[in-house]
């Protein structure tokens, strides 16, 4: 992997290649203007969901990545956990609209190296690039203190880090329901059969407390799975 250092004058070290993932084209060419800014960064690839960017980033070579949060068919925590199982040695960063406690927790176990809000992207991404590449974590200016002291708060209460609601595979499950995807739709996208994906929507539903596929929706949008 490319790496970002001082040191004596030399030849320039190769570009940090960049994939980016968010289902906002707009999105995606701002960011890639940010980036491409700077000589030591380069936007290689770009995805418009999580699923595309897992296959992108095992297609090419790519040595960061930095995938949004809400996204159509995989969302970029659940793209975060897959890359982070198939390529370990490539560079995970979140670019998110959600100041979110919980997403932050969740981004770092996923295999996350920073959590960026695209509100401050023109001031942070480019730092947060450069630290994850030195296998730093990053965290956005403003949030340490008060992540600190909710770990502390909870910690003192016994209570811990946050727990997951539900399973990842039960996450998956919920996100392709909301999105309107049929059974059979949702047995083809994750291999499996209806009857397993109708036994893991009843399990949400008794989990969550919730009676249709509204209400899971409506979770599902409070639970950064898909858009508004």
């Amino acid at each position: 992997m490319p790496t970002v250092s001082g040191g004596a004058p030399g030849p320039a070290p190769a570009p940090v290649r960049v994939l980016l993932a968010d289902d906002h084209t707009l999105v995606r060419r701002g960011v890639r203007l940010i980036l491409e800014s700077e000589p030591d960064l380069t936007v290689v690839a770009e995805a418009g969901d999580g699923a595309e960017a897992v296959e992108r980033a095992r297609a090419g070579d790519v040595d960061l990545a930095v995938l949004d949060i809400a996204m159509p068919r995989t969302t970029g925590l659940q793209a975060a956990r897959e890359l982070s199982r198939r390529l370990p040695g490539l560079r995970i960063l979140i670019l998110t609209m959600y100041d979110n406690e919980q997403y932050f927790f969740e981004a770092l176990k996923a295999g996350a190296s920073g959590y960026v809000l695209k509100s401050v992207a023109d001031r942070d991404l480019v730092e947060a690039c450069r630290a994850a590449v030195r296998d730093e974590p990053f965290v956005y200016p403003g949030a340490e203190r008060a992540l600190v002291r909710s770990y502390l708060d909870r910690l003192h209460r016994g209570d811990g880090l946050p727990e997951r609601a539900v399973t990842e595979r039960e996450e998956e499950i919920l996100k392709l329901v909301a999105e309107g995807h049929t059974t059979k739709e949702i047995g083809e996208l994750l291999f499996i059969s209806a009857k397993t994906v109708e036994r893991h929507r009843a399990n949400l539903l008794h989990k969550l407390g919730m009676r249709d596929r509204l209400e899971l929706t409506r979770y599902a949008i409070r639970a950064g799975l898909i858009d508004p």
